[in-house]
């Protein structure tokens, strides 16, 4: 009888923990931010890769000057090749590396594509920015090794364990799209592509300020000889670029320190700041915010002049053969330009408000 009582009592009391755990990570799905409903699209771009479980011939990682300056459904139309980008805001280098060391435990890829910005910050920047590259990546050694390598002195590792400590100050904010979102994520971006077809020309873009150092941080390059490493372990070609934004300003100091070190390691290295007039970027049209990133028309004619680059150099397949591959392309390209058409009729009718003062009429 003694022994019922004590089984029982124990399964009493095991199903009252899962309850309680199963009640704490609810309120934490609750609590936690829903990017895409916060009009913070670049927090969702790194779980975005999770719903795409088909293989890539070319892997993006970096920053906003691959995520917004380069469009893989072009990619795909232009030469059948498949690719997704693993960017987020500010992606710092030690977080583009275990971005790619995770992105390997579910494939490999022929080629990786790293841009070189980040390698002007040697340290931690921000948590915002932390937050935005590390919430949505799934716990791995991967995610553990990034959160360790990018918190700041202020942050504290069991918030990112346990993201209600964090985030349960949220009370006062939370709607019904926060409930929604609990069991919903709507993808928005395009193979880890964020679109704007807005135009705002770039106007004159001063000479950089002199700086005491131009020389990279160790820390930078001790990540990029793990990512050299990793990709030769893997039989990848790594190609190292520096993407075509005008600012910030990329220094010839900093530009022949990427220079020497490709030369050294025998990898690719384009700095497209080079190559503008050839991709044929015209900075009156291609770019959304003066310069800083490419818009919808620029990010396809950059792609349109790498996919050839990329087809010129690698042997890589042509998809645009497989029933299988092309239907699924095929439909990421529908929903591509259907939201560029929908971009385009949003800006057309902004443009007759503000030239007009009225709701343009149906």
């Amino acid at each position: 009888m003694k022994t019922k009582q004590k089984h029982t009592a124990l399964l009493t009391g095991a199903a009252a923990v899962l309850i309680l755990i199963g009640c704490l990570f609810l309120i934490q799905e609750l609590m936690r931010p829903k990017y895409g409903q916060l009009n913070i699209p670049e927090g969702t771009l790194i779980a975005d890769y999770y719903d795409d479980p088909t293989h890539h011939d070319v892997i993006f990682v970096g920053d906003c000057e691959v995520y917004e300056n380069f469009s893989p459904v072009t990619l795909w139309e232009e030469h059948g090749i498949t690719s997704f980008i693993r960017g987020s805001a500010q992606q710092l280098i030690w977080q583009s590396y275990y971005l790619l060391e995770e992105t390997l435990r579910y494939e490999t890829p022929e080629v990786v594509v790293f841009n070189v910005l980040s390698m002007k910050y040697g340290e931690p920047q921000s948590e915002a920015y932390n937050r935005l590259n590390l919430d949505g990546m799934r716990w791995s050694a991967s995610k553990l090794g990034a959160v360790r390598a990018s918190m700041t002195a202020e942050e504290d590792f069991l918030s990112y364990v346990f993201p209600l400590l964090r985030y349960h100050s949220r009370w006062s904010e939370l709607s019904g799209e926060d409930v929604s979102g609990m069991f919903q994520r709507n993808s928005v971006s395009h193979a880890g592509f964020l679109m704007r077809a807005d135009v705002k020309a770039a106007g004159t873009i001063p000479e950089g300020r002199p700086l005491a150092d131009y020389q990279f941080d160790q820390n930078c390059y001790d990540y990029l000889d793990k990512m050299v490493n990793l990709c030769t372990e893997k039989g990848i070609q790594l190609v190292l670029i520096k993407a075509p934004s005008l600012y910030p300003y990329w220094y010839d100091e900093w530009d022949k320190q990427m220079e020497d070190y490709a030369r050294e390691k025998g990898v690719p290295y384009i700095n497209f700041l080079e190559l503008i007039d050839e991709v044929g970027l015209d900075f009156t049209q291609d770019t959304y915010d003066g310069g800083l990133h490419l818009n919808l028309s620029g990010a396809e004619k950059l792609t349109k002049w790498f996919g050839q680059w990329l087809a010129d150099h690698y042997d890589l397949p042509d998809h645009s053969g497989d029933a299988e591959i092309q239907a699924l392309w095929s439909q990421r390209s529908q929903r591509y330009h259907a939201m560029a058409e929908d971009q385009a009729r949003e800006l057309e009718e902004i443009g007759y408000l503000k030239s007009y003062g009225a709701k343009k009429p149906e």
